[in-house]
């Protein structure tokens, strides 16, 4: 899978633009900060996943004064090429359309277009809290087969239902003046059919969370030894929130589930745990890398986890995803920034950077970027 040529129009800085990378290896896109290098990035990403990295609501994607904007690229999948446009309005509709057929449902897009993407925001999968490992974790499982994208929406819809039935529930229980604090006879029928729902949806979720955890622990672990030049051992693991199956865990925890009014088990409260072993520590124990691993050591292992789903995808699909790597040089120290360099994996990367690349680095093409124009692209 490459990308042949990304179109941007009224695509936040950008009035148009058009960007041509190398078909192969990587191309770097350098600019001065606030030039719009890290907008093509996520321009291209956008398409992939319907969503901004940066975590950026839909209307700041639009160009100030306008009402929409428009992302096309035509890629090569398959041996074949295909052309992906999505129409962004500031109101938050989107028009999408493959091969200049509409595509009704968001879902549908997904997969005609894979990235693998690293911005300084990924050190939270790392530093943050659980909900950003469980979104990395989400994010590969679709990317890695998109039909999962419907899972993760049965989930979260069926916990938007329960939510909302705990808190008409527990409202009702506070009217009563008199009489029994039980739920009604309706509402607790509702309630177990929300239970079993979200006992086989979350488990069907939390399945496939575990099973990828297990086939990408060798390819982080892998990715962070070449990063951290060997230096210390990567540990992953998937922790369940519930013993037992879901349901049993759900009945055993309704009235605390009813006193505070949202659902405490479910994937929706699993964590990925990561730790580090070795890296020069006197303990030789796994340590949680959240609080025990250096800056240097958090930052290339959020880079490994998105380098190891990147290999792993690869293999799964036999496709290799476009690498997006935004400002990369800036979080990385210059060992590691040429450790990295030296161990892309094989395929079509972009790059940017506001600055000089490691010393004896030459990538396929270089291409500049000035206040919101693109400019001609040049061969190393």
């Amino acid at each position: 899978m490459r990308l042949i040529r990304l179109w941007v129009g009224n695509y936040r800085n950008y009035e148009s633009a058009e960007l041509e990378p190398a078909p192969e290896g990587l191309t770097v896109i350098e600019g001065a900060n606030g030039d719009g290098k890290t907008n093509l990035l996520e321009a291209v990403a956008y398409l992939a996943t319907l969503s901004s990295f940066r975590g950026a609501p839909v209307d700041a994607l639009v160009r100030h004064g306008v009402e929409r904007a428009v992302v096309r690229a035509e890629v090569e999948r398959e041996g074949r090429s295909v052309l992906l446009e999505v129409e962004i309005h500031a109101g938050g509709r989107h028009r999408m359309m493959v091969n200049r057929q509409p595509v009704r449902r968001a879902r549908d897009l997904l997969g005609a277009l894979r990235v693998s993407v690293f911005s300084p925001d990924d050190l939270s999968m790392v530093k943050g809290g659980p909900g950003e490992r469980r979104q990395y974790l989400d994010e590969v499982l679709v990317a890695l087969r998109p039909a999962n994208e419907a899972l993760r929406a049965d989930v979260e819809r069926i916990l938007r239902q329960r939510n909302a039935l705990l808190k008409q529930a527990q409202a009702r229980l506070a009217e009563r003046k008199r009489g029994s604090d039980q739920l009604s006879p309706d509402v607790a029928s509702t309630l177990d059919v929300w239970d079993a729902k979200l006992s086989d949806a979350g488990e069907m979720l939390a399945d496939a969370r575990e099973d990828l955890v297990m086939a990408l622990e060798p390819q982080v672990t892998k990715a962070y030894g070449q990063l951290a030049t060997g230096k210390g051992d990567v540990t992953l693991a998937y922790q369940r929130s519930w013993r037992g199956p879901l349901s049993d865990a759900l009945a055993t925890a309704r009235d605390e589930d009813l006193r505070r009014a949202v659902t405490t088990a479910g994937p929706h409260r699993d964590e990925l745990s990561l730790a580090i072993t070795g890296g020069g520590r006197e303990v030789p124990v796994p340590l949680p890398a959240r609080t025990h691993a250096s800056q240097g050591e958090q930052r290339s292992l959020a880079l490994a986890l998105r380098l190891g789903a990147h290999v792993l995808i690869t293999e799964s699909t036999g496709s290799s995803p476009v690498l997006l790597l935004d400002d990369v040089f800036s979080e990385l120290d210059a060992a590691r920034s040429s450790a990295l360099l030296a161990s892309l994996p094989l395929g079509q990367a972009l790059l940017t950077t506001a600055g000089s690349a490691p010393a004896g680095f030459s990538p396929a093409r270089t291409v500049s970027v000035r206040a919101g124009r693109v400019e001609a692209g040049r061969a190393s």
